[in-house]
C-alpha cells in the first residue's frame, strides 16, 4: 500500500484498445480536492494506483550485432504525438501470456528482421519494470539486452508503423544524440553504447552499485 493515499475515487475517461485515461479524485496536502488526469495501458482495477503492482507494460530492446558488437540496432519511427520521425531502441507492448523477454524476441524480428540472442549475465535486480512518465501514466517497461544477427527487415511492421531500422556506430550514436530527435530511454543507453568497448558490449549492467 502507498505510504500516502491522494486519490479518493476514479473515473474512466476513455474507451479504447491500447490506452485510455483516467480521472483520479484527488486531494492536496491541506486536504483541498482537485481532479488529476493520467493515462493507462492497464484494465481496470488492475491499475498501478490500486494495486502498487510493478508489472511490464512493454519492453526496450538493447541489442548489438553479434558479429560487429561496436554497432547498435535502433530505429528511426514516425510517431503520431509529435508528427515526425524520432531515434529510439525497438520496443513494443507484451502480449498478455507473455513474458518480457518473450515479447523481446517477437518484437525485435517484427521491427527490424533481426534474431535476438539474449544476454541475462547481470544482476537480477535489473531485471525489473521500471516506471517512466509517471507525471502522466503508470506505464512500467523492462530492458531486454543482446546480440542482434540475421538481416535487416521492415516486413513485419504494421500498416500503421513507419520504421526505418538503422545499425549504427559510435560517431554515428554521437551524431544522433547531438542533431536528431531522440527518447529519453535511448538517449541514456547510447551513453552507454558510446562508453562501452567491444570486448564486453555489456559491461555496464555487471556494476554493481556503489
Amino acid at each position: 500500500m502507498p505510504e500516502k493515499d491522494f486519490i479518493k475515487g476514479l473515473k474512466k475517461q476513455t474507451d479504447n484498445k491500447f490506452l485510455n485515461m483516467y480521472a483520479a479524485d484527488a486531494v492536496d496536502n491541506n486536504g483541498k480536492g482537485f481532479q488529476y488526469y493520467f493515462a493507462t495501458r492497464r484494465e481496470e482495477g488492475d491499475l498501478m494506483c490500486q494495486t502498487g503492482e510493478l508489472k511490464a507494460d512493454g519492453v526496450a530492446i538493447y541489442a548489438v550485432l553479434k558479429d560487429e558488437p561496436d554497432k547498435l540496432i535502433m530505429v528511426r519511427q514516425y510517431r503520431y504525438p509529435i508528427n515526425d520521425f524520432i531515434y529510439e531502441l525497438p520496443a513494443g507492448l507484451v502480449d498478455r501470456g507473455e513474458t518480457a523477454r518473450e515479447a523481446a524476441l517477437r518484437e525485435l524480428k517484427e521491427e527490424t528482421g533481426y534474431e535476438l540472442e539474449l544476454f541475462t549475465d547481470y544482476p537480477e535486480y535489473l531485471d525489473r519494470p521500471y516506471i517512466q512518465s509517471q507525471g502522466m501514466s503508470d506505464e512500467c517497461d523492462i530492458f531486454v539486452y543482446g546480440f542482434a544477427e540475421g538481416t535487416p527487415s521492415v516486413d513485419g511492421n504494421e500498416a500503421t508503423e513507419e520504421i526505418e531500422v538503422k545499425v549504427v556506430d559510435k560517431e554515428e550514436a554521437k551524431r544522433i544524440l547531438r542533431e536528431e530527435k531522440v527518447t529519453v530511454r535511448a538517449y541514456t543507453m547510447l551513453i552507454n553504447f558510446i562508453n562501452s568497448v567491444p570486448e564486453n558490449p555489456f559491461g555496464f549492467l555487471r556494476m554493481e552499485a556503489k
